[in-house]
């Protein structure tokens, strides 16, 4: 592919100088003198030049931060394809068919997030269930929840909704500017209208939020931080579950559980449309941990939860049967996870009975009792083996295998909804198909097609979908996804860009390109997916093997998948680019830091990179069960030793580097992107260009609005176009 000239003379011969000029315009690399800071861990000297970095009240932080944007902004503006882009990217973002998704059940209804790409936020939506496979007829559609009316800058997003069981009512977390700080309202779905007093503290990026409502609709449970009870260092932890009677002042609300949690509890309410008991499941941080407590409705709504199961058992999801019983999935001696049953009434762990035991396939366990679907007679299971997702359907009562759920080869399941009727909604996902609904009928054994599955959109029948797997350090085998244009053929030189994350037990699934991939396609790009180690996609014994002391099986993975694609003749170096975003942008960071010759190019956005201080910020705290604290010495040491912003050495050639991250970022702090800036700029001056975004009203990418994302990917993909020397291409129809 021919080279830009004109975009070396302009963005990248100028670097060599260390400024980006444009005539009177030019803008010089800030000034930023390093402030030596030493601390000590367990005698291990610790260096921190760019301490001064983490202050943002100070305004000579924010002056450099503005001045850092300056800078970043002459090369990205002067990137010769920027505006043909943005315009391609508004083009596909525009063509990507409106779409549900999070969808619940309640009086009669479907509550589903409904985004319209003409649109800057999702709204919140009730639709007719009978309507949904009606073949003449199309579906009764009513928006209950609009942020775009109710903030016409697109700065206010819904965080989550809840109906109530007769589908009057919806209460939703509300927040600004990508903060995830949310409060929560309720709205009549009859009018549109605010009803009832709004009830602060609910939300926050650090444990999350949630809500549940009472069968008769009179009042639901919610999660709750504490005030001005507490002091400020205490606002984002000791989250609690209170009862909120309608139409009563917040104030007056009712304590239920919480007291005894883990200062870094993360708390999720589920009542299954109000008809079963409350099931409040706690996870200890983000590293896996839950407890899970149970509230009968007989009880009343202010009663003392039954605990079910503690930390130590292992137990991850509990969901109600309709006749009471309790469907759990354990991982007691079974990483893959097995399920369990209690008989109704019966909250003894020692005597629940094993259903299905552990398998090849590992049994995916979302928090809460969100990962099953249990309808009179049958439970619905989803597994992951690698990556793509299957649903196990098998007897409620003896667990007899009744076959799978419908779902075409190499997709992904993400929503099982029961219905009225022994049917259940659920979801599918693949690489090259917009996402589809269907319904599956138990009596008529069949499934039927809804009219939620997005129709049109992007059109990917010109890519294929190789799998494969590379060998990581240890011998372990890594499952890689690779989507290439038809007709892109192996000699090394195409353009690739490669993905991971390798955290948190979050797997990377199959779910459709985005307009971004598009673009990356239609320019000959070659776009990989990593499956590394820290996710779930082999069950717990994989993220076990990621997380902790273990980290750095992820970071040695992701290496060993940048190898194989140049191994099989899909690119090499010059033209390889790795991009990941949080737990994937510390990949980024580790990845550069420890093996600077692989790649061209890196974005990494709202990033971790200071392993040694991340956890003094609320969020990181939450982290300490998935990453480690450096008050434990093996843990530091762990830390310590891929910490990227500790391991950047002066005189290495680096890749060209884009860190973006939002002033409102919850949960990553932005002083991670700044100070890692600021170290790679001291290192490595007169190489390629390495690049602070800072956003002022965006934070973790939750809540951003559409001409944020427009902004942040024409910025990226610029960047990644010119690194990579690519070409854009005439519009086409696709």
């Amino acid at each position: 592919m021919a080279r830009l000239a004109t975009s070396r003379i302009i963005a990248l011969s100028l670097a060599g100088a260390a400024w980006f000029g444009g005539g009177a315009g030019a803008v010089g690399l800030p000034s930023t003198p390093a402030k030596p800071v030493t601390d000590s861990f367990f005698g291990q000297a610790v260096a921190d030049p760019y301490r001064w970095l983490e202050d943002w009240s100070d305004p000579v932080v924010k002056r450099w931060s503005a001045d850092e944007n300056a800078y970043s902004r002459v090369y990205l503006d002067a990137v010769p394809q920027r505006a043909a882009i943005k315009a391609r990217l508004e083009s596909l973002i525009a063509a990507t068919p409106s779409r549900y998704s999070g969808v619940r059940a309640a009086g009669g209804h479907l509550f589903a997030r409904y985004t319209d790409p003409r649109l800057q936020q999702p709204q919140v939506v009730m639709i007719d269930d009978g309507m949904t496979t009606a073949p003449s007829r199309d579906l009764a559609v009513k928006v209950v929840i609009d942020p775009n009316k109710i903030d016409p800058h697109g700065l206010t997003a819904v965080d989550w909704f809840v109906p109530s069981p007769d589908g009057r009512l919806v209460a939703a977390s509300l927040s600004t500017g990508g903060s995830e700080n949310g409060s929560v309202h309720v709205f009549d779905t009859a009018t549109g209208a605010e009803v009832g007093e709004v009830i602060p503290r609910v939300q926050y990026p650090t444990g999350g939020g949630d809500l549940a409502w009472s069968a008769d609709g009179k009042g639901f449970w919610y999660t709750r931080y504490p005030g001005e009870d507490r002091p400020e260092a205490d606002r984002h932890f000791y989250m609690q579950v209170y009862w909120h009677p309608l139409g009563g002042d917040p104030r007056n609300d009712s304590y239920v559980l919480g007291r005894d949690f883990p200062r870094i509890a993360e708390v999720e309410l589920d009542n299954r449309e109000g008809t079963a008991p409350l099931v409040i499941s706690v996870a200890n941080g983000d590293g896996g941990e839950f407890e899970h407590f149970l509230l009968p409705q007989a009880v009343g709504p202010t009663g003392t939860p039954t605990p079910i199961t503690r930390f130590p058992d292992k137990v991850v999801a509990v969901a109600p049967g309709p006749d009471g019983a309790l469907y759990l999935i354990s991982r007691l001696n079974a990483p893959a996870g097995r399920l369990l049953r209690l008989a109704p009434g019966d909250t003894n762990l020692a005597h629940a009975k094993v259903l299905v035991p552990e398998g090849k396939a590992a049994l995916l366990s979302d928090r809460g009792s969100h990962s099953l679907a249990v309808t009179d007679s049958r439970v619905y299971l989803r597994r992951i083996e690698g990556g793509p997702i299957t649903v196990a359907m098998v007897a409620a009562a003896t667990g007899q295998p009744l076959g799978p759920l419908p779902l075409p080869p190499v997709s992904a399941n993400h929503e099982l909804v029961p219905l009225a009727g022994n049917r259940v909604l659920y979801d599918m996902t693949t690489y090259l198909k917009a996402p589809a609904y269907s319904i599956y009928d138990e009596r008529r054994q069949s499934m039927d097609e809804t009219k939620l599955s997005a129709a049109g959109g992007l059109d990917f029948s010109d890519a294929e979908v190789v799998r494969d797997a590379a060998t990581s350090a240890d011998g372990t085998a890594v499952p890689v996804t690779i989507v290439i244009p038809k007709g892109v053929r192996k000699g090394g030189k195409a353009p690739a860009l490669l993905t991971g994350y390798g955290g948190f037990g979050v797997s990377l699934t199959p779910g459709q390109l985005t307009a971004e991939q598009r673009l990356w396609l239609d320019a000959g790009g070659i776009y990989a997916i990593a499956n590394l180690r820290g996710g779930a996609e082999f069950g717990e014994a994989w993220h076990d093997a990621g997380r902790l002391t273990n980290k750095q099986h992820v970071f040695d993975d992701f290496a060993a998948v940048a190898r194989l694609l140049v191994q099989r003749g899909y690119t090499d170096a010059d033209h390889l680019a790795l991009i990941g975003g949080s737990n994937g942008g510390l990949l980024m960071g580790v990845t550069l830091t420890q093996h600077p010759e692989l790649a061209r190019a890196v974005v990494g956005n709202v990033g971790i990179y200071d392993m040694v201080r991340t956890e003094l910020d609320p969020n990181g705290a939450f982290n300490i069960t998935e990453y480690g604290t450096v008050k434990e010495p093996a843990q530091f040491q762990a830390l310590y030793a891929y910490s990227p912003y500790h391991h950047v050495k002066d005189g290495v050639r680096y890749p060209a580097v884009l860190l973006a991250t939002g002033e409102n970022d919850g949960r990553v702090n932005p002083m991670h992107s700044r100070k890692m800036v600021a170290r790679l700029q001291a290192a490595d001056p007169a190489g390629l260009p390495i690049l602070l975004r800072t956003t002022a009203n965006a934070g973790h990418g939750h809540g951003s609005s559409l001409a944020e994302r427009v902004a942040l990917s024409t910025d990226i993909y610029g960047f990644l176009f010119d690194q990579l020397a690519m070409t854009l291409p005439l519009p086409s129809a696709k």
